[in-house]
């Protein structure tokens, strides 16, 4: 199904495993599956056996966008048709019973996923449907199991959710480490230790003139609150700009009274 207008101009971003949905029962979760997809930087979606056939008008509506997915998916008949030229295959199983298979974590199995892929490997990832999950049967085709770290007591995820999951551990995997935190600046910059000094002298200087600091057993206590209150983050060179600014125009409505 194509020619679909306000779909995002999404394309594969190699190599990334393959989403293997086994016998998806409605349209509109495959649609939120491939948004889900979209959203992770995956691209390559597969169907086992869908119960309503393919394509479905109402896969488009919740894909939200994430129509070059859904045009670009594939039909297969069993699990075996649909990794026959997959290296790796994981599966998605939240309770493995009866089964000798390594079991990772969905961010265990992220890494394993992209170091495969960099070792030339085509990897695939299968995920049941909605109801029942994977049977023994389809899991028999993986390599590995993936099992999310979530609440053990609350582990109810849907399919486009459980999706989502694996697409942003894949995405963080496959990317340069990225910092756990970092101050948004935009046109301006951190300012440097020396700069804050400067600013610290300026409003030292002009606490001094005013009488704020007036008390000279309390004035060392108050200079280093202030100091503690300038060093406690990030502060921008803009952001000094406009407090000198404001020191100084008080300065100047000051002199002006007196």
């Amino acid at each position: 199904m194509t020619g679909r207008d306000g779909g995002a101009d999404l394309a594969p971003i190699d190599p990334s495993p393959v989403v293997i949905l086994v016998r998806p029962q409605m349209a509109e979760n495959i649609g939120a599956v491939a948004r889900a997809m979209g959203n992770g930087g995956l691209f390559h979606l597969r169907l086992v056996a869908p119960r309503d056939g393919w394509p479905l008008p109402r896969a488009w509506i919740t894909g939200s966008g994430a129509h070059r997915i859904l045009e670009a998916a594939q039909i297969f008949a069993s699990v075996a048709d649909a990794v026959a030229d997959l290296h790796r295959v994981f599966a998605t199983c939240p309770r493995p019973r009866h089964i000798i298979k390594p079991v990772l974590t969905a961010r265990g199995g992220a890494a394993e996923i992209v170091s495969a892929g960099q070792r030339g490997l085509k990897t695939g990832i299968l995920f049941g449907p909605e109801r029942t999950g994977l049977d023994n049967e389809d899991i028999a085709y993986a390599d590995s199991l993936i099992r999310y770290d979530l609440n053990p007591d609350f582990m109810s995820l849907n399919l486009a959710q459980a999706v989502m999951v694996m697409g942003y551990e894949w995405w963080l995997a496959r990317a340069p480490e990225q910092p756990m935190r970092e101050l948004q600046v935009n046109e301006t910059a951190p300012a440097t230790k020396g700069e804050l000094d400067h600013f610290m002298a300026h409003l030292i200087r002009a606490c001094d003139e005013s009488g704020f600091l007036r008390n000279p057993q309390k004035r060392p206590g108050m200079v280093r609150n202030l100091r503690h209150f300038f060093q406690r983050g990030e502060i921008t060179r803009q952001e000094l700009n406009t407090l000198h600014g404001v020191i100084s125009e008080l300065a100047r409505h000051r002199h002006k009274a007196d």
